[in-house]
């Protein structure tokens, strides 16, 4: 018997449908059986090379841990995700796949898993049509860069000449509404994960940011109301000191660029207030966080904050206060910000991603829609870059390093590209000021007992997870500059 022949210890059930009725006692069935037996590995080594090719063509998605049918690998998801992310990249590598619902989420977690520049993806809460929160700016865009003073606090982004209960009351419910928006945004959203249920609106997100952005319009028009009678009152007395454009503020500045029109990019009361919203939203908890983590990084290392406090004697001295002029003379406190920045990037892993169109990065397929983290958080803790990574030492920062204009791919917490933050400018001045006052005008201690905690609690915006409580001392000689 040859080795194609029918064994006659089989049924011939036992044999593929397409040999059946082939009759191997034919004086032809060896040679058959054997050009069919040629062509099966014909077949076959074909099937390998195309695979092969196909895989060359298209490299695999980034190494990631397994997850569960469905849900993928929401469930073993860690609350601190930005520390997670990064235990995961050192069993992974230097960027991860993750499956979050029917999400696709690519965390490059290293410098050299590469940096991709796609466009922002809002969360699905805050695309509610018309809304005035930062997340769903309707600019168009060639909508040009609204110049002057933009770089102002947020009280001069809203006016600052109020009477005093009405600007408290205002400001109150300001305060109330733009704290609903910022915990609607953090909020993890089912929506986010699974699209399908997003017109179901299950957790009431999307309802939720409707509701306050309806209170902000009211607030909104409060205010803008307020400034156009204000305006008015000032140009009917001939008062025109404030009038001119250099002594503008920022809402003044978008008022008037909404009044003189523009017929290619025309700017509505809409983009108004959603500017105002992103000026506030993204400018508050931000630059507070990071105040509050300098200020407990500076209290654990006290000979840090008596470098700080020397310098701003030597430029301002103890009998005067700090002015904006003063800032760009303290390299050190600089120094200071900028370890900050590393050490907790107050945006974790950044604003989510979401590429266009399919790409490749360090070997491995980007896919369309996927959603992107980069997680500055453990790039700038990468101890193949960083000596001491963890270590909170502002001397690495002295003689002007640190670029942060986004070109330097270890070192960016403002991001990078045409997709940067906006508000470098107004982020560094509000920062470097505010500590610059705080170190300058009082010495500061932990309350008796009270040990100092830095550890991180994660959300859009890093905050510390225990707030940090401190008892200051006067510094200045005269009490006059306290009034």
């Amino acid at each position: 018997m040859t080795l194609l022949q029918k064994p006659s210890s089989l049924s011939s059930n036992s044999w593929p449908w397409w040999l059946q009725n082939i009759n191997l006692n034919d004086a032809h069935s060896d040679g058959l059986l054997f050009t069919l037996t040629i062509a099966i590995l014909a077949i076959s080594w074909y099937t390998m090379k195309s695979a092969v090719t196909e895989k060359k063509k298209h490299p695999p998605l980034p190494p990631g841990p397994r997850g569960l049918p469905v849900v993928g690998n929401l469930l073993s998801l860690d609350p601190e995700i930005h520390s997670f992310f990064a235990c995961l990249s050192g069993t992974h590598g230097p960027i991860l796949t993750l499956r979050l619902g029917r999400k696709v989420c690519i965390v490059p977690c290293r410098t050299g898993a590469g940096i991709l520049c796609s466009p922002r993806m809002a969360p699905s809460g805050g695309c509610c049509e018309g809304c005035a929160c930062g997340t769903c700016l309707a600019l168009p865009p060639s909508t040009p860069y609204v110049p002057g003073r933009a770089q102002r606090d947020n009280e001069h982004a809203v006016g600052r000449n109020r009477d005093g209960e009405e600007r408290e009351e205002i400001a109150a419910e300001f305060r109330r509404v733009v704290a609903d928006v910022t915990e609607q945004l953090g909020k993890p959203n089912l929506s986010d994960f699974f699209p399908g249920l997003a017109r179901f609106d299950l957790q009431g997100v999307a309802r939720k940011m409707r509701e306050a952005s309806s209170k902000l319009e009211v607030v909104f028009g409060k205010i803008i109301d307020q400034r156009h009678r204000m305006d008015g009152l000032k140009r009917e007395k001939g008062d025109e000191d404030c009038s001119r454009r250099e002594c503008e503020d920022f809402l003044q500045v978008l008022l008037r660029l909404k009044e003189e029109g523009d017929a290619k990019t025309p700017l509505t009361m809409t983009h108004v207030q959603a500017l105002l919203m992103d000026m506030v939203v993204g400018g508050t908890d931000t630059t507070s966080n990071t105040v509050e983590f300098a200020m407990a990084e500076m209290m654990n290392k006290p000979e840090v904050m008596r470098k700080a406090q020397q310098e701003l004697d030597t430029v301002i001295g103890n009998n005067n206060v700090v002015e904006e002029s003063h800032i760009p003379k303290l390299p050190y406190l600089h120094a200071v910000m900028k370890e900050v920045l590393r050490l907790h990037p107050i945006l974790p892993l950044m604003v989510p991603h979401c590429p266009s169109k399919s790409c490749v990065v360090g070997g491995y397929t980007i896919p369309k829609g996927a959603r992107v983290f980069i997680n500055v958080w453990a790039i700038h803790r990468d101890p193949s870059i960083w000596e001491n990574p963890t270590e909170f030492d502002p001397e690495r920062f002295v003689d002007g390093k640190g670029d942060y204009s986004g070109k330097d791919f270890t070192y960016f917490p403002f991001g990078s590209g045409r997709r940067i933050c906006a508000g470098i400018a107004m982020a560094e001045r509000m920062v470097m000021f505010s500590l610059a006052s705080l170190l300058h005008s009082f010495d500061w201690e932990l309350p008796a007992g009270e040990k100092l905690d830095l550890s991180e609690k994660f959300g859009i915006v890093l905050k510390k997870k225990v707030p940090l409580i401190a008892i200051p001392t006067p510094r200045l000689t005269d009490p006059v500059l306290y009034e």
